[in-house]
């Protein structure tokens, strides 16, 4: 089972305001190492702000549309990601109680966490193997 960890965004992160000192990212270093000496991170990355991305409108009619950033609402933006393989739900659980605590203190901060598909739960679909074949979607 993979998790992706999802760090959400403040007002900070989408400032491009860092820590002035390293704890922070000393404390997230010593975490995805833990999690790769148990074998578990797959993939791990902050996010620029939204100013620097954009997104993609579909429409019900079919035109689509880019809408480039900085979007306003920084509770539905995402910061930063780590990707973990987990054997079970509750061990997914264990290591997400253990994230280092993503800003700084006296900012509030939230993680969420969301349990990926897998090309297993796409069987009955003939596509499926395409995806097997490029790697991706899980295993």
């Amino acid at each position: 089972m993979r998790y992706m960890i999802m760090v959400k965004a403040t007002k900070d992160s989408e400032a491009s305001i860092f820590p002035e000192d390293d704890s922070l990212m000393a404390a997230m270093a010593a975490y995805h190492e833990e999690l790769a000496k148990a074998g578990m991170l797959l993939d791990g990355s902050g996010l620029k702000p939204s100013s620097k991305g954009w997104r993609i409108k579909y429409s019900a009619d079919g035109k689509n549309r880019v809408v480039d950033g900085p979007f306003a609402e920084t509770k539905e933006l995402v910061a930063g990601y780590t990707v973990i393989k987990a054997k079970s739900r509750e061990e997914a659980l264990e290591w997400t109680r253990r994230f280092p605590r993503p800003f700084e203190p006296g900012q509030e901060c939230e993680i969420e966490i969301r349990e990926l598909y897998e090309l297993e739960d796409f069987e009955q679909f003939e596509s499926v193997e395409r995806f097997r074949e490029m790697g991706i979607g899980g295993e």
